[in-house]
C-alpha cells in the first residue's frame, strides 16, 4: 500500500561516486583484449583505472628545438624520424640508432637491446623522446630515452601522460580510456569535508584525479599528487588507531600511582637519567597515570640509549598501584636478558618478577603460574610462552612488549585481552624516521631516545672486499690473543637456503646488461667449518634460529660466562645480545643486509669500556660513472654510528616498503606519499586522524561514514579487527 510519501531520487553526483566502483568493463573502449590487458594491470574498477598513475609526462610547455636542446639535461624533444638503422656490435648485442631532425638541426638517439624498436618506427613518424642531451662525434645525442609516437591529437595538450602499459593496450588507448573515465565520473562526492580540505590547502578528490593524468602543467600534478598523498596517509592513520583501539571502546582504563616503589627504582638506578630519558619517563608515567585513556605508546631508541631503565619506571608504577605487569620479548635471549639487567634493580625497590620462557620447567612454571593468579609475583618477563591459556594473572595493568615488530597484532591484542584496559608500552632498538614512525606505528603515540646516556668505547665500522678479507680475520686473531671474543654474522643457516630466509632485504642490483648481480651467501653450517679450521685450538660454536630454546640459552650463556670463543651467528643476535667482551664483529654478504639490521648487529660490540671493530664484506664493487645501492648504504654505515640518522639515510636509498616494518602490516605499501619530503603531510595526516576519531571514535557518524568505507576499502585488512570483517 502506497503512503503517499514521495522519496527523492539520489542525486547525480551520488551516482557518479557510485560509479568508482563500477567493473572497468563498463566503460567506453574498453572490451576484448583491452579490457583483458586493464585486468592483468590489475585494474579490476573505475577507481583502480583513476590509481593507475602515468608513470611519466611529456611535457610540451618546455618542448625544445633540437638546436636548444640544453647539454647535460634531461628536456623533452619534438622531431620527426628521418632514419631507423639496426647495428650488432657485438654478439647479442643490438643497438638501434634513430636521426631525428626539425627545422634547427639533427638528433641521434641510440635504444640498446631493444630491436622491436626498429619496427615501430617509420621515416617521417613524428616523435618525443625525453632523455639526458649529450653532444658526440658532432651530433647533439641521446642514450635510451623515453619515447612517444605522436599524432595530432597528441600534441593538442601541453603535458602528455605516459601510462604503464602491456600488449593489448597501447598509450593511446590508455589515454582515451582514462579521459573516458573521467569523463564518466566528473564532478563526485569527496570523502574529505570541505573544511578539512579548505584548512590543508588540497584539491577535490576528482580534480586531483583528473590533474594526476592530465595536467595543464606539471605544477597542477604535484598538487593532485600531495592531494592524493595526504589522504593516503590519513586514511592509514585512520585504520591503524581504529585497530589500536580495538577492544578498547567502553573499557575503563586503569590509573597507576606513582610512590615508593618508582622513588626506590630510579635511587638504585646505576646512572641518572639523561634529559631524553627523563621526558621520556614524564610521558609514559602521565599516560599511566591520567586515567583519561588507555596508554598506547611506543618507546623508540637506538642501541644503548637505556629503554630497558625507563621501561623499569613503568614496572615500578605498576607494583605501586598494587597490580600486574607483563614484558614480552621475541627470543628466550632477550627475555633472559631482561631479567639479568631487571630483575637486581626490581629486588632492590621490593619488587617481584619472574622468568616464563619454552624452556622454563614444569615445576617452576606451575609455580609462577600460581604466583600470577595469587598476585604475588608484580612483574612477569617472558616469550611467547606468556601467550599460553594457562597464563593468567591477579590483575594485569600494563603490557610491555619489546622488539614490537617481531610480533603480530593478533599477539600483541591476545597478551592484552589478559588485562582488559591494562596500558600497552611497546618498544624498539630500530631507529626509524619520524615520518615512517607516524605511518607504520600510526596507532602508537612516540617517545624518542636519540642518544646515550653513558657513551661506550665505541665500535669503528670498515667495509672490506673480497681481496682484504684478511684484515678481519687478522683483528679477530689479535683478539681472542687479548682474551676477547668475536662474532662472525652469516645470511642463512644452510647453504640450501634462499634470501627468502633473510630479513629487511635491500632489492638485488642489476649489471650494465640487465642480469641480476647475486654474490654467493655464506652460511653458519659451511663458515663454521673453514673457521674452526682457520682459528684451529679455539672454540667456535653456531647459533641460529632453527636451535631449540635451551640449545640457544645454553650457547649464549656459555659465550657470555666467556667459554666461547668466536660465535658464527645469523641475525639472531641482532637483539638482545649483550657481551662486553666481545670486540670484533665480521660481516658476511652485507650488501644483502640494510641499514637497520646491519647497524643492531654492529651494536653487539663496543658496547662497554672496550672499543669494538666491525668489518662487513661486500661482494659487489663500485663501477665508475655508476652508483651501487648496497655500496651507498655501506660507505653510509662508515661514515656514521648514529642511528637514526642512518635511517634517515636507508629511506631516501630504499623505498619505506622495503623497510623494515611495513611487512608487519598487510602488506601496506604507500604509493603517493614520499615519507622524505611530505613530512608535513604525514604530520597533518597524524593530527587530523586523532582529530576525527575524538569527534567520532568509531567512524559511524553521518559525516564520517563516506571517510569510514574509504579507510575499508584502502586498508581492509587492517580495519577488519574492527569492523567485523
Amino acid at each position: 500500500m502506497s503512503t503517499g510519501v514521495k522519496l527523492p531520487a539520489a542525486s547525480a553526483r551520488l551516482a557518479r561516486s557510485a560509479a568508482l566502483s563500477d567493473d572497468v568493463s563498463r566503460l567506453k573502449y574498453v572490451s576484448g583484449a583491452r579490457e583483458e590487458a586493464l585486468r592483468k594491470l590489475g585494474i579490476e574498477c573505475v577507481e583502480d583505472l583513476l590509481l593507475h598513475v602515468p608513470r611519466r609526462y611529456l611535457d610540451f610547455t618546455r618542448a625544445y628545438s633540437i638546436e636548444q636542446a640544453p647539454l647535460g639535461e634531461v628536456c623533452t624533444v619534438v622531431a620527426t624520424v628521418d632514419r631507423v638503422t639496426e647495428k650488432r656490435p657485438r654478439p647479442r648485442m643490438v643497438v638501434t640508432e634513430v636521426s631525428l631532425v626539425d627545422q634547427t638541426g639533427v638528433l641521434q638517439v641510440a635504444f640498446f637491446k631493444q630491436p622491436w624498436i626498429s619496427q615501430q618506427l617509420s621515416r617521417g613518424d613524428r616523435l618525443a623522446v625525453m632523455g639526458k642531451v649529450e653532444f658526440s662525434y658532432g651530433f647533439k645525442q641521446m642514450a635510451s630515452p623515453h619515447f612517444e609516437k605522436l599524432d595530432a591529437a597528441s600534441v593538442s595538450g601541453t603535458v602528455l601522460p605516459v601510462h604503464p602499459v602491456r600488449d593489448g593496450i597501447s598509450h593511446a588507448w590508455m589515454r582515451r580510456i582514462v579521459s573516458g573515465a573521467l569523463e564518466q565520473v566528473a564532478d563526485f562526492c569527496d570523502p574529505l569535508p570541505a573544511r578539512l580540505r579548505a584548512m590543508r590547502g588540497l584539491m577535490s578528490l576528482s580534480r586531483s584525479y583528473r590533474s594526476l593524468h592530465f595536467p595543464v602543467a606539471m605544477p597542477q600534478r604535484e598538487l593532485a599528487r600531495k592531494r592524493l598523498s595526504y589522504e593516503e596517509v590519513y586514511y592509514l592513520q585512520l585504520a591503524l588507531r581504529l585497530r589500536g583501539n580495538a577492544g578498547l571502546l567502553g573499557v575503563r582504563p586503569f590509573k597507576h600511582r606513582v610512590g615508593s616503589h618508582v622513588d626506590a627504582l630510579i635511587k638504585h638506578l646505576p646512572f641518572t637519567l639523561s634529559e631524553e630519558q627523563q621526558l621520556a619517563v614524564d610521558q609514559i608515567l602521565e599516560d599511566m597515570t591520567s586515567g583519561a585513556s588507555v596508554m598506547n605508546r611506543l618507546l623508540l631508541g637506538d642501541v644503548g640509549t637505556g629503554k630497558t631503565a625507563v621501561a623499569s619506571v613503568a614496572l615500578a608504577s605498576v607494583a605501586d598501584s598494587s597490580s600486574q605487569a607483563c614484558v614480552m620479548a621475541p627470543t628466550g635471549v632477550l627475555a633472559q636478558q631482561y631479567a639479568v639487567k631487571c630483575g637486581p634493580l626490581l629486588e632492590q625497590a621490593e619488587i617481584s618478577w619472574a622468568l616464563l620462557t619454552g624452556s622454563t620447567t614444569q615445576e617452576e612454571r606451575a609455580r609462577i603460574l600460581d604466583g600470577l593468579r595469587s598476585g604475588s609475583i608484580d612483574v612477569l618477563f617472558g616469550t611467547h610462552a606468556v601467550l599460553g591459556e594457562d597464563v593468567s594473572f591477579k590483575l594485569l595493568s600494563l603490557v610491555v612488549i619489546d622488539e614490537q615488530h617481531r610480533f603480530g597484532v593478533g599477539q600483541r591484542n591476545a597478551l592484552r585481552s589478559k588485562g582488559p584496559g591494562a596500558d600497552l608500552l611497546v618498544m624498539t632498538a630500530t631507529p626509524i624516521p619520524r615520518t615512517l614512525a607516524l605511518s607504520v606505528y600510526g596507532d602508537l603515540d612516540t617517545s624518542i631516545i636519540r642518544h646515550r646516556p653513558v657513551e661506550g668505547a665505541g665500535v669503528a665500522t670498515k667495509v672490506l672486499d673480497e681481496a682484504n678479507r684478511d684484515i678481519a680475520f687478522g683483528a679477530i686473531r689479535d683478539a681472542l690473543e687479548q682474551g676477547r671474543q668475536a662474532y662472525v654474522i652469516c645470511p642463512l643457516v644452510a647453504e640450501k637456503e634462499g634470501d627468502s630466509e633473510l630479513e629487511d632485504v635491500p632489492a638485488l642490483e642489476r649489471d650494465d646488461d640487465g642480469r641480476v648481480v647475486a654474490p654467493p651467501l655464506h652460511s653458519v653450517e659451511k663458515d663454521i667449518e673453514a673457521l674452526r679450521i682457520t682459528y684451529r685450538g679455539k672454540r667456535v660454536e653456531a647459533l641460529h634460529g632453527r636451535m631449540s630454546s635451551k640449545e640457544k640459552d645454553r650457547i649464549i650463556s656459555e659465550f657470555r660466562a666467556g667459554e666461547i670463543d668466536i660465535l658464527v651467528s645469523t641475525t639472531v643476535v641482532e637483539v638482545g645480545v649483550d657481551v662486553p667482551n666481545a670486540t670484533v664483529m665480521l660481516i658476511e654478504n652485507g650488501e644483502r643486509f640494510g641499514l637497520a639490521t646491519l647497524h643492531q648487529l654492529r651494536g653487539r660490540v663496543g658496547r662497554g669500556k672496550l672499543s669494538g671493530s666491525c668489518y662487513v664484506m661486500c661482494a659487489l664493487r663500485r663501477k665508475r660513472g655508476r652508483r651501487s645501492p648496497a655500496i651507498d648504504r655501506l660507505e653510509a654505515l662508515e661514515s656514521t654510528t648514529d642511528g637514526f640518522a642512518l635511517a634517515e639515510m636507508d629511506l631516501r636509498l630504499r623505498h619505506e616498503g622495503e623497510i623494515l616494518g611495513l611487512r608487519q602490516h598487510g602488506g601496506v605499501s604507500l604509493r603517493f606519499v614520499d615519507l622524505d619530503d611530505d613530512a608535513d603531510l604525514i604530520e597533518w595526516a597524524h593530527a587530523d586522524a586523532i582529530e576525527t576519531l575524538r569527534y567520532a571514535p568509531s567512524l559511524d557518524s553521518v559525516g564520517t561514514l563516506p571517510i569510514r568505507h574509504r579507510v575499508i576499502d584502502r586498508y581492509g585488512d587492517i580495519f577488519k579487527e574492527v569492523s567485523g570483517g
